[in-house]
């Protein structure tokens, strides 16, 4: 009776230990199935593109849909998605203010850029980072949500040297932004003079960077030759923006366009805004543009089928005809497949 009672229960040990390695099993299975679920996505050719559209005065035009838009790659019309943006989705904001050369002119103009960040920060919207540039680029704070500290920050900006390095700027303020979480709005504020001076970056290396980072950059400029303010107040400088699309050589206009004008060409790259000031009140304005269109954007976005590894033009339009403005990024780069 003993020997009856002992077999049934190694009979159901073995039964348990059964169902425990099947278990075991299909759990790792399970799991198998899911990470390469996850490598799939993470390898998926995605671009993300940031779209404000303007009317004729201005004003922000919202109530679009994915079908009112016509997104092309590279000439090739393209199926575009259009995600809503999350109520209050945070954003990080790399501010990067010129110090070098004449810069210190323009400090007093741009002496209360604390008080016009801080609504965005007080919401609990935004973190700030600050950097100063002149020959060198200096990272004066990292990102941070305290308003107070950020105020702290930007009181360190000092006059610097001679050079004015934008490129070298811009590339240290992406990478920045690079380290930001994913599911923040990546924007650089870059406040400068035009005209690059000094930077060691490559401009070929600077338009990957651009390309690569999801972000958008709002330029401020000023200019330190009045005669350069006039000839862009008569749209003289309107080929430094969007240039026409060339297959061949997307890069070398771009390159030439980035010596002329560094921010505005940044700018376009990312579908970003640029404007001129040159008083405290022109400043003010702009600034004020630049915290209400933080959160006006449609956030399109297409995936490429195997994209050719480097620079594509992207081009953003409305299907039906309308007297307005479409800002997006003009570009982006692909890597190549390892």
């Amino acid at each position: 009776m003993r020997s009856m009672k002992c077999c049934k229960r190694a009979a159901r040990r073995v039964r348990l230990k059964r169902a425990a390695l099947v278990a075991i099993a299909l759990a790792f299975l399970a799991l198998s199935a899911l990470s390469q679920e996850t490598t799939l996505r993470s390898q998926s050719n995605v671009v993300l593109i940031p779209t404000l559209v303007k009317d004729r005065q201005g004003g922000i035009v919202y109530g679009l849909q994915a079908s009112d838009f016509v997104v092309e790659d590279d000439g090739i019309e393209q199926p575009a998605r259009l995600d809503e943006a999350p109520e209050g989705q945070p954003v990080s904001i790399v501010v990067a203010i010129q110090c070098g050369r004449r810069a210190n002119y323009e400090f007093q103009r741009i002496h209360r850029l604390d008080t016009m960040l801080e609504p965005s920060i007080e919401a609990g919207h935004a973190e700030v980072a600050v950097i100063a540039f002149d020959s060198q680029v200096h990272h004066i704070g990292d990102f941070t949500d305290d308003a107070q500290q950020v105020s702290l920050d930007l009181q360190q900006v000092q006059p610097g040297d001679g050079g004015a390095a934008i490129l070298d700027a811009v590339s240290d303020s992406v990478q920045l932004l690079a380290s930001a979480p994913k599911d923040h709005q990546r924007v650089l504020l870059l406040i400068s003079e035009t005209r690059d001076h000094g930077s060691h970056s490559k401009i070929a290396d600077v338009v990957a960077d651009v390309g690569k980072a999801n972000a958008v950059m709002y330029a401020l400029a000023f200019s330190p030759s009045f005669s350069n303010i006039l000839d862009t107040g008569r749209g003289n400088h309107l080929d430094e923006m969007h240039p026409s699309p060339d297959l061949l050589g997307p890069l070398v206009m771009t390159a030439q366009a980035m010596r002329k004008n560094a921010p505005r060409t940044i700018a376009g790259l990312t579908g970003g805004e640029y404007e001129l000031f040159a008083t405290r009140t022109r400043f003010e304005a702009r600034m004020n543009d630049f915290t209400n269109h933080l959160h006006s954007r449609y956030l399109l976005s297409i995936a490429p089928k195997d994209p050719h590894p480097g620079m594509h033009q992207i081009r953003v339009r409305l299907k039906q005809s309308r007297d307005c403005t479409v800002l997006a990024r003009d570009s982006y780069w692909a890597q190549a497949n390892q």
